[in-house]
């Protein structure tokens, strides 16, 4: 079976035999009074890779954004808004903030405009902007406009908060359009050429492009260091596993070595296969060619068919729903990873060409 579900992006899987041992999977105590050992040298250099001042590991994005919003709203009167195509982990961290009589409020999917008129109408009722939004959209292949919503955040003096789970590991520094991922594999702050200061947190997941188990907040070294000190989650959760930092710190060094190759071999695996199913007529959604790629026939039941076509061929991909950018359509979605190889590409054509009639030029 040729698998395209996984988003272990870099193939990074970390057996515990390439990892140096440990003597205990936790302290058994909370980071507020112990933090596991390596635990402040793997924010360093994370830190460093998303050209931020300074980070701090958390266990799940879940923990991060729920005890940041949590966080943000005692500091001062808070409005949260949430861009409407945010991944569901933002909905349920801001769901939590008007539970707690904070208001949210949502705007259209990376709509810079509705930003800015949602941004004054906070900044008139008295609150604090806190902007959230992903810093990629997988549903429809497109960036966040990174730039223009710092710039809208800082004019209300606001804070943007992006989710980076996608991007990091896979974006990064100085894009060009022979390689569109960029180099050195930082995220959206460094794909924008763009410094976190004082206005934007960057949270994110290891688990998709480094394929460690853990998250990791990251920012200015005030917002990152009052944080630490002012959230519950370092005091009544468990920090992440001496595992899961290890092969964090393995999968860094990996990328320092030859990320820029594994994301090579990935870019060319993502341009194969939209060179492949374009010739079937399936049209990938957006430009950028992500490892996450999608595409619509129109209709859900042909997209259905199609799934289970593949899936008879030994092709597993996956049936998804495009967001509001995209039409909301029912797609066929494939996850690549550097280990996908050119004869899985030739798979998938192969099945489609049983299926679907060549696109007439």
């Amino acid at each position: 079976m040729i698998d395209f579900t996984s988003a272990l992006y870099l193939g990074l899987h970390h057996p515990s035999v390439s990892l140096a041992g440990w003597d205990a999977l936790t302290l058994g105590r909370p980071a507020a009074l112990s933090e596991p050992p390596g635990s402040r040298l793997l924010a360093g250099e994370l830190a460093r890779l998303q050209g931020c001042e300074r980070a701090t590991l958390l266990p799940s994005t879940w923990h991060l954004f729920w005890d940041l919003l949590q966080w943000l709203r005692r500091q001062a009167p808070s409005i949260a808004l949430l861009d409407a195509g945010s991944y569901p982990i933002l909905h349920w961290a801001a769901a939590g903030l008007r539970a707690a009589g904070c208001p949210v409020a949502h705007f259209a999917h990376h709509d810079a405009a509705a930003l800015a008129d949602s941004v004054r109408r906070g900044v008139r009722a008295g609150r604090r902007p806190i902007v959230l939004a992903d810093g990629y959209c997988p549903a429809c292949n497109r960036p966040l406009p990174l730039a223009a919503y710092a710039r809208i955040c800082a004019a209300g003096d606001g804070l943007l908060v992006i989710d980076d789970t996608q991007a990091l590991g896979v974006l990064g520094a100085a894009p060009e359009r022979a390689c569109p991922y960029g180099r050195g594999g930082g995220g959206s702050l460094r794909w924008h050429g763009l410094s976190s200061g004082a206005g934007i947190a960057v949270g994110a997941s290891l688990a998709k492009g480094f394929g460690a188990p853990l998250a990791v907040l990251a920012g200015s070294r005030e917002l990152v260091e009052r944080f630490e000190r002012g959230i519950t989650t370092r005091l009544h959760c468990s920090p992440p596993s001496a595992a899961a930092i290890r092969a964090a710190r393995a999968a860094l060094r990996i990328s320092h070595a030859c990320g820029d190759m594994l994301r090579s071999q990935l870019l060319r695996m993502a341009g194969a296969l939209r060179r492949t199913l374009a010739e079937r007529g399936l049209a990938a959604s957006g430009s950028l060619p992500f490892p996450v790629q999608s595409f619509a026939l129109g209709r859900a039941t042909g997209v259905d068919r199609l799934y289970r076509r593949l899936l008879d061929a030994g092709i597993r991909a996956l049936l998804t729903r495009g967001c509001r950018a995209a039409g909301c359509a029912a797609q066929l979605t494939f996850l690549l990873t550097a280990q996908h190889r050119p004869r899985d590409i030739a798979r998938v054509g192969a099945a489609l060409a049983a299926a679907l009639p060549l696109r007439e030029h």
